[in-house]
């Protein structure tokens, strides 16, 4: 009886990305921080248009928390705004 070699699976060197959540924030200290998907650009869109200030997302309740300028709080953390409307994060391409 002759051992063949396994065929190398085209898709298993494939990075395979996990999926994306519907709360999620770059906050680590978050509950709804997820450092797996971070691992991966991610892109945001909202209102059809590509924002790249986003601190927090929920695609569920439609908003986005970004940062309102410089300003801080008492705990040197930035200020956040929430904006509303459809949501659509994606995975961007790597370059």
């Amino acid at each position: 009886m002759s051992e063949e070699a396994p065929t190398p699976d085209p898709s298993a060197g494939a990075e395979t990305k996990p999926p994306l959540p519907d709360h999620l924030s770059v906050d680590p200290r978050s509950p709804h921080h997820v450092a797996a998907v971070f691992e991966h650009p991610v892109g945001i869109r909202l209102n059809g248009k590509e924002r790249f200030d986003v601190e927090e997302y929920c695609i569920s309740e439609g908003w986005v928390r970004v940062t309102a300028g410089n300003a801080k709080d008492r705990y040197g953390n930035p200020l956040t705004i929430k904006v509303h409307g459809p949501v659509e994060p994606y995975f961007r391409d790597k370059k």
